[in-house]
């Protein structure tokens, strides 16, 4: 009898044992690629999927049923069985028509991203100018003959090339510290959109992961690891425009491998009298292998060359009186020349069940010369006011996170942390005055920079019941060093400094349908070494301080509404001095302002975007009237229809607005705002993919780029400060044709 009794209860603690187990699976897709973010669950237990695509499911029996969902594929389903409860699942998930009731609101400091990802899917991006224009929110102008990084708008911020948004590409940086041209200046031009798999932004410093130029926001670029099919397209359009693109499949998932080839090359003369003569070449190639440890391990190759000219700002006065028309030129021997090589390494592993490493290296090659004439004959009355801006740079860094995963009672608290260094170093950075891109006049400045970044951070979040509760601090030291090469003697200044950035955020996820979130922190932007060396800056890392409270509501399947009111101190702006060489030092501002960001899928193939800002923007301690910061938008609104899959056919209409804005401390001159209207439709056959496209439909005359400056004309005797500005596009019209194989 004892011995029935001790059987019965040897089986009971068996029958236990296999009914509260925990379950492991790895989600890839179909080129057997991790899928990150992909959602798991059973009943109320659910999981998301590392950057591995492994997820854990807690205490789960024989008989229950998990599922695997993420936007733009179909659902899978597994039922837990005695046969696979002790194996990990393996889920292959295969591509479907993108649905909006398939996103879920999920408890994150970075759940906004869902808005980005909406908008990828529906929407993939396929030219340079549409990279950034993916992130809710922002605007970019582009003033220099397409080969110079755009101007960035975002949060009432003239970003002006990336001072005040941090900006990365598969954990490489984009933003230039100390460059010739300005302060963080970003050229995203080595990308080549077809590559993009994922936008990861955020609005404002909230975020401990992420460093120098996060105050406005930042935004993270992910490439595709491993594409389907190989494909090759050719765009064609007005004004000598056009765009040969190839993405080649090298390794189709060989012994847990891939790799790829991806080359785009591009002309345009643009819609101005003068021609830009603009070319870029794009080389880029990735490799990416699943370790037998399980890891998974990437490399990155990229190489960007590009040149061009520029008819530059012309002033409005000549427009007026008719000397020329919106599409001449004072001084089309502007222009410039560039190249990048990027090398990056990235290395992730779970190490185990609760603990995970990522890890990437990176390198950087970079070459920049730019001609420009702003003022045209204000100091130089003879041989005009062109200027020379030139360097040469290596970039060296690494980049390590670790994440601890820990189950406490109804709650779950991951910590993170996060160690890096950055080191630039500057060759023959240079401010001359020049005659026709050729002769040198004079050196106004040349020295080397060398400027090193190490940072280190710890993140906490505490999952518990509908609360994610979020806190952080992230130190960085600075090493300013510059080599003033027009000294007589040896000339080398340095300074150290140090910045410690603490953030706090609030997730409240009331059910399925309401997000609460009240985000905060310190983000700083750091000032150029040549200024902080020279002691003529009275804050080295000045700081940024923030917050939100916003909400995201999905009152149906088929909507989703995000909205937050923000805020946001400034200690101290940057105002770019071409002519001198130097970032400048401003006042204190404070802006602030409500977002609004809606999807709406009206149908099964159609959907609608819409995105707006609202800035209230203040130089701090400026008098009443005087009080304005130059081209900080008060406005500004994005968005559009876009239908897919119905027969084959796609496309969208589009648009984008902002206000007319101050362009001076005044606002007695101001930069004029626009509403342009694109459109494109798209037919796809078996493997063959023809589009047409047109930007401006209604060929709205419009300013891309604006600025007030003091200028003297040759025929002029004293100079004059109005409205300087470069054309935006016209009526343009470009088709498009692409195969795949």
């Amino acid at each position: 009898m004892k011995s029935i009794i001790a059987l019965a209860c040897l089986l009971c603690v068996s029958a236990i044992s296999l009914s509260a187990q925990d379950i492991t699976g790895r989600v890839v897709d179909e080129s057997n690629t991790p899928i990150q973010h992909v959602i798991a669950y059973s009943g109320s237990n659910h999981s998301h999927t590392d950057e591995l695509g492994l997820f854990k499911l807690s205490s789960l029996s024989i008989g229950d049923t998990v599922f695997v969902e993420f936007l733009g594929y179909e659902d899978a389903i597994r039922i837990i069985t005695s046969e696979n409860i002790d194996k990990e699942f393996y889920i292959v998930m295969k591509p479907s028509l993108f649905e909006l009731s398939e996103v879920t609101i999920t408890k994150s400091v970075k759940s906004t991203n869902t808005i980005a990802n909406i908008d990828l899917k529906v929407t993939p991006v396929n030219s340079s100018q549409e990279v950034l224009r993916r992130v809710p929110g922002l605007l970019i102008g582009q003033h220099a003959g397409g080969g110079k990084a755009e101007q960035i708008f975002l949060r009432g911020f003239d970003v002006d090339h990336g001072t005040d948004i941090a900006l990365n590409v598969d954990g490489i940086p984009v933003n230039l510290v100390s460059h010739a041209h300005g302060q963080g200046y970003s050229d995203l031009h080595f990308i080549i959109p077809e590559t993009i798999e994922n936008i990861d932004f955020g609005k404002g410093p909230y975020y401990t992961d992420i460093g120098n130029f996060n105050t406005a926001g930042y935004v993270n670029f992910k490439t595709k690891d491993a594409i389907d099919q190989s494909s090759i397209g050719l765009d064609i359009g007005m004004f000598n425009t056009g765009r040969l693109v190839g993405l080649f499949n090298v390794l189709d998932d060989k012994d847990n491998q891939s790799a790829y080839i991806a080359t785009e090359y591009q002309q345009s003369d643009g819609p101005v009298e003068s021609p830009q003569n603009f070319s870029r070449l794009n080389l880029m190639g990735k490799y990416r292998i699943t370790t037998n440890d399980g890891g998974l391990l990437s490399l990155v190759v990229s190489r960007l060359t590009s040149k061009w000219d520029a008819s530059g700002q012309i002033p409005q006065r000549l427009v007026d009186n008719g000397t020329i028309t919106r599409f001449g030129s004072v001084d089309d021997t502007e222009g410039g020349n560039t190249s990048r090589t990027n090398i990056g390494i990235n290395h992730s592993k779970k190490l185990s069940d609760d603990l995970f490493i990522k890890t990437n290296a990176f390198y950087s090659q970079y070459d920049f010369e730019l001609f420009s004439n702003f003022t045209f004959f204000l100091e130089d009355p003879v041989n005009g006011d062109q200027i020379r801006q030139y360097e040469t740079r290596n970039i060296y860094g690494l980049n390590t996170s670790l994440f601890k995963s820990i189950e406490l009672n109804n709650s779950n608290l991951e910590l993170s942390s996060h160690l890096g260094f950055r080191y630039d170093d500057v060759n023959d950075v240079e401010l001359s005055n020049t005659l026709n891109r050729k002769t040198t006049l004079s050196t106004v400045s040349l020295g080397d920079v060398d400027e090193t970044n190490a940072y280190a951070g710890i993140d906490a979040n505490l999952d518990i019941n509908k609360w994610l509760i979020n806190a952080g601090v992230r130190l960085d030291y600075f090493n300013f060093n510059y080599v003033n090469r027009l000294s007589q003697l040896y000339d080398n200044q340095s300074v150290d400094e140090v910045v410690v950035s603490p953030k706090f955020n609030l997730i409240y996820n009331q059910s399925d349908k309401w997000q609460y979130y009240f985000k905060s922190g310190i983000g700083f932007h750091s000032n150029d070494s040549r200024v902080v060396t020279g002691g003529t800056a009275d804050i080295d890392l000045p700081a940024a301080y923030g917050a939100d409270l916003g909400f995201i509501y999905k009152p149906t399947p088929n909507l989703v509404i995000n909205s937050a009111l923000w805020y946001l101190f400034l200690e101290q702006e940057f105002v770019y001095v071409g002519d001198a060489g130097i970032v400048e030092p401003s006042g204190k501002t404070r802006r602030q302002g409500i977002d609004l960001s809606i999807r709406y899928q009206l149908g099964r193939y159609l959907f609608f975007r819409t995105d707006l800002t609202y800035t209230d923007a203040t130089a701090v301690d400026e008098a009443e009237g005087e009080n304005y910061i130059p081209l900080a938008v008060n406005l500004m609104s994005t968005g559009g229809v876009t239908f897919r899959g119905l027969n084959g056919f796609s496309g969208g209409l589009r648009y984008r607005y902002i206000t007319d804005r101050p362009a001076n401390e005044d606002n007695s001159i101001a930069a004029l705002g626009y509403f342009i209207t694109d459109a494109n439709i798209n037919y796809e056959f078996k493997q063959v993919t023809v589009g047409l496209a047109v930007e401006n439909i209604f060929n709205t005359e419009w300013n891309e780029a604006q600025f007030a400056t003091e200028s003297r004309l040759r025929n002029e005797t004293v100079p004059v400060e109005e409205l300087h500005f470069t054309p935006g596009v016209p009526f343009f019209l470009k088709g498009s044709a692409n195969y795949k194989f």
